[in-house]
């Protein structure tokens, strides 16, 4: 494990010293002392993840840069990773697409864009208040010396000419926001998708054992829990593409036309077809400059609309499935991991259009902002069944007092490391005080109901 794949580059180093630090790290990053003599393939890649991390935290690095830590972990991996990351004295540069992620971690978002980077204090839901006021108040001056250049045109030409040299405010640079929707093909019946007595399973893993779940029209559904447990096998089998072993996954009789995108769904692409031809040729009712406009906003410019598929790197292949995938009418949308490989506008371009859409949504997702911007249900993947959350994601949270209890602890360390950003709040300091300890008790008390539940269970 970490032990082995540093040995091979410790040269002169002396090994029992490193074998004390890597015997020293293993249970901060969550492994047993048995774990050490696994093969490193034995593990998930959330898992193959903490064993990096270790590999250079090993080094007392002086800088940690994070390109997507994020991709590919569940959600208490996530969140694992955010606890450890938040104990480290080490400066981080992390790039990521994870808002959630960014706003537990930053202190400083640094955003580039037309050649241009500014710099912004705080985290990223700080940043876009920030971002948003920088905006609305450089517009204004913009348009108060439009009226003063307006004004002074024929009256005095050198007064207009130094105000056009010196003073010069630039229109600020508003990137446009394109809105789209999924096409719906009518409404269907109440009853969308029912679940009864789910069993299926592999030769060495039980995933579900008499599983039970009723969805009807309408209902945004998030399926979360581990990597592991059977949550893109559940869509599959809702999908017909996975038969269970025992009960029952129905669709429904009327007018239930499910639109599905799989976390492989590049592989699906026909090679031979250009981009343009691989979106034109499901969507309905679409203009081709339309189609174009939708490519253009998922990162593909002109030049590239005529290549072939088969000249497309993976990323590129992703986005390609994804823009045919909104294209195709339906009643049902079920996604698997829908976010991966888009970037923070497409993913808000994404939560605007499910927002929107009629029909219903069931989604597999790891992303919590997004989760947050959509659902009206969770169901959680957990000890073989379905355990369902009439409510959104804070309902879910509420309602799993340990899912609760991490989500308030982060935000109270979140508040105490957080830098006073001014924003758009009438909040006195006063109030804000008032607030943290309101949550700081909230916490304590869902800490201690949890605990109190734990043992009446002991003792029961």
């Amino acid at each position: 494990m970490s032990l082995t794949c540093c040995k091979g580059r410790a040269g002169d180093a002396d090994l029992s010293v490193l074998d004390s630090k890597v015997s020293k790290l293993m249970p901060e990053l969550g492994f047993a002392p048995e774990d050490g003599d696994r093969l490193v393939a034995s593990f998930s890649s959330g898992w193959q993840m903490r064993m990096s991390l270790g590999k250079i935290l090993l080094q007392d690095p002086d800088l940690l840069l994070l390109d997507e830590p994020t991709n590919h972990l569940d959600l208490d991996t996530i969140e694992w990773l955010e606890g450890y990351l938040s104990k480290q004295d080490v400066p981080m540069v992390i790039i990521s697409h994870d808002r959630a992620f960014l706003d537990q971690l930053c202190t400083k978002i640094v955003e580039t864009e037309m050649g241009v980077a500014r710099t912004y204090e705080g985290n990223y839901s700080q940043y876009v208040i920030q971002k948003a006021a920088s905006i609305e108040s450089q517009y204004a001056a913009w348009e108060k010396q439009q009226k003063e250049i307006e004004q002074t045109k024929g009256l005095n030409k050198q007064k207009l000419e130094r105000l056009l040299e010196e003073d010069q405010i630039e229109k600020p640079f508003q990137r446009k926001q394109m809105k789209i929707r999924f096409p719906e093909r009518g409404r269907s019946g109440r009853s969308v998708v029912t679940i009864k007595n789910l069993e299926f399973g592999y030769e060495d893993k039980m995933l579900f054992n008499r599983a039970n779940l009723t969805i009807e029209r309408g209902e945004k559904i998030a399926i979360i829990g581990p990597n592991g447990c059977g949550k893109s096998t559940l869509l599959k089998m809702i999908m017909g593409l996975e038969k269970p072993s025992g009960g029952q996954v129905i669709l429904g009789e009327h007018n239930v036309l499910p639109n599905y995108f799989e976390q492989n769904q590049a592989e699906a692409l026909d090679l031979d077809k250009t981009v343009l031809e691989t979106v034109a040729e499901v969507a309905e009712d679409w203009r081709i400059d339309d189609i174009k406009g939708l490519l253009g906003r998922c990162n593909f410019k002109a030049d590239m609309l005529d290549r072939k598929v088969s000249l497309l790197s993976g990323g590129e292949k992703a986005r390609l499935a994804f823009c045919k995938f909104m294209v195709k009418p339906s009643t049902l949308l079920v996604l698997d991991e829908p976010t991966n490989h888009l970037d923070i506008p497409s993913k808000e371009m994404l939560e605007e259009a499910i927002t929107e859409y009629t029909g219903t949504v069931i989604t597999v997702s790891h992303d919590r902002y997004f989760i947050k911007q959509i659902v009206n249900r969770v169901v959680e993947v957990k000890d073989c069944n379905l355990q369902d959350y009439a409510g959104d994601y804070n309902y879910y949270l509420e309602k799993n007092l340990e899912a609760r209890e991490r989500e308030l602890e982060r935000e109270a360390e979140l508040e105490d490391k957080a830098p006073k950003v001014k924003a758009k709040s009438k909040m006195s300091k006063a109030e804000k005080e008032a607030r943290k300890k309101q949550k700081m008790k909230a916490f304590q008390a869902a800490k201690q109901k949890s605990k109190g539940q734990k043992n009446a269970k002991r003792w029961n």
